[in-house]
């Protein structure tokens, strides 16, 4: 991993009054899984938007190589469309019929939803349809690939199983990914490098780089090390052990949100 796929440069972004980012630098490298975690409301969602294109910055450019597709917290998947049908939209670009049902059936068997081509989403468990997307996302040759908390919909079985998936696929299929989540957790477990924000305006509080192969056992001294040095980064830590019957991977709840003006939506950033 020696060279960059994404530069963040001094990337500010503000909706009128409210600032959410704050003169931000990010080196993202090829091949590499980076987790994105901070306050609820902090600008995470933000973020990725700039990262897609979706959004510009107020202040500082973005630099990207190569394709972006997303992953969103509810599954885009459309509903009047199959499996394979909802796959085969991310085939589009895939000029030969014949390449693009052989990459089909590929994605198909990738995911492990042989049986069910012709099944539609409200016929899916979450996580079925979350691996449907996966696939969608994965069709073609994009270079990379942005998440924002595809899992946290999900039961917490679920979503241990979606991330052992989500290795096992990237392994298959490498892509350099941007991963959001509230889940402390989730991040340690998947991510080379997990990035810590701060509340808002968010600005880079650390960086923590991780170095056993993924995905990591929870229980790992490794990865219990290092979500409680996130946790202390974030000032959660006390909170976390005297709170037995929460989570203390989360950070949905841990920040309260500071109200925003009626023309910004703070759900949405």
């Amino acid at each position: 991993m020696t060279s960059s796929i994404l530069r963040v440069l001094r990337v500010s972004r503000s909706f009128g009054r409210v600032e959410v980012l704050r003169d931000m630098s990010l080196d993202i490298f090829k091949g590499e899984f980076v987790a994105v975690v901070g306050p609820s409301g902090c600008g995470k969602t933000t973020l990725l938007n700039l990262l897609s294109g979706f959004d510009a910055p107020s202040e500082g450019k973005i630099e990207r190589l190569g394709s972006v597709r997303m992953i969103y917290q509810k599954d885009g998947l459309f509903p009047w469309r199959t499996v394979d049908q909802n796959i085969e939209m991310g085939l589009r670009h895939v000029g030969k019929a014949s390449d693009r049902d052989r990459q089909r059936k590929e994605l198909i068997t990738l995911i492990g939803l042989e049986g069910f081509e012709h099944h539609y989403p409200h016929q899916l468990s979450g996580g079925m349809r979350q691996r449907v997307e996966l696939a969608r996302a994965l069709a073609g040759e994009t270079d990379l690939l942005l998440m924002d908390e595809p899992f946290s919909a999900l039961d917490y079985l679920t979503r241990l199983r979606m991330r052992d998936e989500l290795a096992r696929i990237l392994r298959e299929r490498p892509r350099t990914v941007v991963l959001v989540t509230h889940d402390i957790e989730e991040a340690v477990q998947l991510a080379d490098r997990v990035v810590v924000l701060s509340g808002r305006p968010a600005q880079i509080r650390c960086e923590l780089p991780l170095s056993l192969s993924r995905p990591r056992d929870v229980v790992h001294p490794e990865v219990l090390k290092a979500i409680h040095q996130i946790l202390a980064e974030l000032g959660l830590e006390a909170q976390s052990q005297s709170s037995p019957g929460k989570p203390a991977g989360s950070v949905r709840d841990a920040y309260p949100r500071v109200p925003a003006p009626k023309s910004v939506e703070s759900e949405a950033i």
